[in-house]
C-alpha cells in the first residue's frame, strides 16, 4: 500500500521542544517513503484544548515547513465515525456499559487484595462485566472494551525492536467512552488511522505503551494495524517528558532553523547549517539521512 503517515497534536497549547520532535520524524519518515503525510487535530479532549491553540500549531508547522498534503482533519468533527465503531463492538458483544467511578475501582482492588500501584493506572478489575453481574441496577457512565483473557499483544517498533504486553493483566477492559460523555483517546485514534489509510505511525516513545491496546482495537475492529516507531523523547530540567503539564515552553521560531536543527539532533540527525531562510535545503538533507537511518530499523 502507499505510504501514509500523520502527525496529531492535541491542541491544548502550541507546540514546544518535544512535539517537534515527532513532527519532523513523522513528516521525514513520508517524505523518505516518497508518501503522503497528514495533520490531524486531536480535540477530543475538548476540556482540556485551548482556543486559538490548533491554528496556532498549524501556523508552527508551516514555519518549519511541515505542511499537510492532505486537508486538515479534526477529531471534534467525527463524532459520527466514533459512535458507528462502538456500536460494532457493542453489537459483537466486545464493548459493555460501567458504572464504576474510580473510587469504586480503588475499593474493588483493595477487596481482591491488587490495590494499585503507585504511579500506575489502576487495572479494572471487571465489575460491571455481563458475568460479573452489570450494572446491578446503576446508571452506566462510561463504556469498556471487552479485552480477552488470552490479550499477549506482540508487536515489533522499527526503532525499540520487539515489544510485548498483556494487556488483561497490565491494563484490564479500557474505557472506549468516558463517563464525561467523550472519546476515549484509543477508539478515536484507530478510528482516525484506519479511515485516513494510515500505514505508518511516527510518534513519541511516551505513546508505546498505548500500542498493544490500539492493535486489540484494530484486531476487534477488523481494521488493519499500521507500523509503528517510536521516536525519542526531550526530557526537561526535571528528567521528565517535557511537555505542556510541566511547564514546556512555546517553540521560539525567530529562526526556524534553529528549532529544527535541535530536534534533528535528537534524532540522531546532523545540525544543517544556513541562513535563517534554508528550511527546505535543510528538510531535503535530512530525508536522505532518515532514509539512511531508518534502513537499518528492526523489522515486524
Amino acid at each position: 500500500m502507499p505510504y501514509r503517515g500523520r502527525f496529531a497534536p492535541s491542541p491544548t497549547g502550541p507546540l514546544h521542544a518535544g512535539s517537534l520532535v515527532a513532527a519532523l520524524a513523522s513528516w521525514l519518515d513520508a517524505r523518505a517513503h516518497g508518501g503522503t503525510w497528514l495533520v490531524r487535530i486531536e480535540d477530543v479532549d475538548t476540556p482540556r484544548c485551548i482556543p486559538g491553540a490548533d491554528r496556532l500549531i498549524l501556523d508552527q508547522l508551516a514555519a518549519c515547513g511541515l505542511v499537510s498534503d492532505e486537508p486538515v482533519v479534526w477529531q471534534s468533527q467525527r463524532d459520527t465515525l466514533y459512535q458507528a465503531a462502538l456500536d460494532r463492538l457493542i453489537a459483537q458483544g466486545a464493548a459493555y456499559p460501567c458504572a464504576c467511578s474510580r473510587q469504586d475501582i480503588e475499593r474493588a482492588l483493595l477487596v481482591s487484595g491488587a490495590p494499585r500501584e503507585r504511579h500506575h493506572a489502576a487495572v479494572y478489575p471487571g465489575t460491571c462485566r455481563p458475568e460479573n453481574g452489570g450494572l446491578q441496577g446503576r446508571s452506566p457512565r462510561a463504556w469498556r472494551l471487552r479485552v480477552p483473557d488470552a490479550a499477549r499483544v506482540d508487536w515489533t517498533d522499527s526503532r525499540l525492536g520487539p515489544q510485548s504486553q498483556d494487556v488483561a493483566r497490565d491494563v484490564g477492559d479500557f474505557i472506549l467512552r468516558r463517563a464525561d460523555g467523550l472519546w476515549a483517546y484509543q477508539l478515536a485514534v484507530v478510528v482516525d488511522d484506519a479511515a485516513q489509510g494510515i500505514t505508518h505511525v511516527v510518534r513519541g516513545e511516551d505513546l508505546a505503551d498505548n500500542t498493544p491496546r490500539q492493535i486489540l482495537l484494530q484486531r476487534a475492529l477488523g481494521l488493519p494495524t499500521p507500523l509503528y516507531r517510536h521516536t525519542p523523547l526531550v526530557l526537561g530540567n526535571n528528567g521528565e517528558k517535557l511537555s505542556k503539564q510541566n511547564g514546556a515552553q512555546a517553540l521560539d521560531l525567530s529562526d526556524p532553523l534553529a528549532a529544527l536543527n535541535a530536534a534533528a539532533r535528537v534524532l540522531g540527525l546532523p545540525a544543517r547549517a544556513g541562513t535563517v531562510g534554508a528550511v527546505d535545503e535543510a528538510l531535503r538533507d535530512w530525508t536522505a539521512d532518515w532514509a539512511a537511518l531508518t534502513a537499518r530499523a528492526p523489522r515486524p
